[in-house]
């Protein structure tokens, strides 16, 4: 789990049926300050209706993705957990 900053959408022209209403969400992850950005950005799924520039929490749990997507054979590994208050 890594909290992150929302700093950008992405589209697709295909993607897998498992993906079907779920937004794509380029994140980079924060380090542990809060504030500085650490490494390349994550693209992730979302359900939750996170916006850019967003605090979110993210997974790389590909089984429980799997199962918010309700596919067992979805390719998808990263989503996004919660947005924190």
């Amino acid at each position: 789990m890594y909290t992150g900053r929302v700093v950008g959408k992405a589209t697709a022209t295909v993607k897998h049926p498992s993906m079907k209403g779920a937004r794509l969400l380029l994140v980079m992850a924060l380090k542990a300050d809060g504030r500085s950005i650490e490494g390349d950005p994550i693209l992730v799924v979302d359900k939750l209706g996170a916006g850019v520039g967003e605090e979110v929490v993210i997974t790389s749990d590909g089984i429980g993705t799997r199962e918010l997507l309700g596919d067992k054979t979805s390719p998808v590994r990263w989503s996004v957990l919660g947005i924190p208050d």
